[in-house]
């Protein structure tokens, strides 16, 4: 449910709006001029305002512009009974998500415009939460002189568009290195489209990455986009490269070479220009002399090849790791940070990290809910 402001300078129209939105749930404050609602939309949050054009003070189209300026995130829908399709097109135009003439067709298509305009704040909202977990949890952490080569790798690298091929082992960061080259390329602002070539069954890879027509197959019961055609613009991450089938890698040469692509079950042939960046924990020089990987497509894909070092190439590293795992963990459970005994790290520092900094984290979040106020040596010897 939202909390709603309505703004008009008749009373009735005020009564008769708020009985429709609180019937709905909705909380609901009222404004009978446009300077009243200025002060209200300063001193309190609002999802949605319903705002009068005609009215004496401030109208509705300067108090849309004054809150605009101000940075307030409140959506407007703009009402009025003088209005005119200029007036619309005119409230519109200086940022209302919607105009609704007086007097109302039906409650409907006021509460359609309503449930709109907050589904898309909700989504709004997520897509910023998602962006700043995103940004906080692809950050490089190190200062290592290993992770600095890769930092200067992606620093020379990222803002062309050559295609990179990210090695290393398990766990050890091979995402995190492709979403730099992407937030620090010129595509930064489309999406990145990862796929998991190792999470697809080979029966359906060249669907998910090509897309299909309907009725190409038993269960295509519509079309669908692939993602070479979803990353335009932007970059496409292949992760696991290693296991795709030879079938699909004939088709990723053919798309790279000739940046075309044709859906499963279509004739048409369909522009795609992402770029695209691979990553691999396997040995594909070592794939392509036992043929299981083709030797032209790891040349397509390997113009740059950046080396991920493992956790054990990096122990000077962990302090900070460590600390960057305990503020998360602390953000994500609610808590304060814990702190942890210069014993405890070298401990960790000793350890043989197989499992790289997938396993460190997973150890760090376990210290914390196994450990006391702070993390000990024998925690450490206890937990890990």
């Amino acid at each position: 449910m939202g909390r709603i402001l309505v703004v008009d300078d008749m009373a009735a129209i005020r009564t008769s709006l708020r009985e429709i939105l609180e019937d709905e749930s909705h909380e609901v404050e009222e404004a009978k001029d446009g300077e009243e609602a200025l002060k209200k939309l300063e001193q309190n949050h609002f999802d949605v305002a319903f705002c009068d054009i005609k009215m004496p003070k401030i109208d509705g189209i300067e108090l849309l512009e004054r809150v605009k300026k101000a940075g307030i995130q409140t959506a407007f829908i703009m009402i009025s009974a003088h209005g005119t399709k200029e007036t619309a097109l005119e409230s519109i135009k200086r940022g209302a998500y919607f105009f609704i003439q007086k007097p109302f067709d039906s409650i409907e298509t006021i509460l359609i415009h309503l449930r709109n305009v907050l589904e898309r704040n909700s989504l709004k909202e997520e897509n910023r939460s998602l962006k700043k977990k995103i940004t906080r949890n692809s950050s490089i952490i190190g200062q290592s002189a290993a992770i600095e080569h890769v930092r200067q790798m992606i620093e020379k690298v990222a803002p062309t568009d050559a295609r990179v091929l990210i090695t290393g082992s398990n766990g050890s960061g091979k995402e995190l290195v492709a979403r730099q080259l992407h937030e620090q390329s010129k595509r930064a602002d489309h999406q990145m489209v990862e796929v998991n070539c190792a999470a697809i069954p080979s029966e359906l890879i060249e669907s998910e990455l090509f897309g299909h027509e309907k009725g190409s197959f038993t269960s295509a019961i519509k079309q669908r986009i692939g993602k070479f055609e979803q990353a335009e613009g932007g970059t496409l991450f292949l992760d696991e490269i290693g296991d795709m089938s030879l079938s699909a890698q004939a088709k990723v040469l053919r798309a790279l070479q000739e940046n075309k692509i044709t859906r499963v079950g279509g004739e048409k042939e369909i522009n795609v220009n992402p770029r695209v960046i691979a990553a691999t924990n396997k040995d594909l020089k070592r794939e392509i002399a036992e043929n299981r990987f083709r030797e032209d497509l790891y040349h397509r894909l390997s113009v740059i090849v950046i080396r991920v070092p493992s956790l054990n190439e990096r122990i000077e590293d962990i302090p900070l790791l460590v600390d960057k795992f305990l503020q998360d963990t602390a953000e994500e459970q609610g808590t304060r940070k814990k702190k942890i005994s210069e014993k405890a790290l070298q401990a960790l520092q000793k350890h043989n990290w197989t499992g790289n900094i997938r396993e460190l984290r997973n150890v760090v979040e376990r210290l914390v809910i196994m450990s006391a106020e702070e993390i000990t040596a024998e925690d450490v010897e206890k937990y890990l």
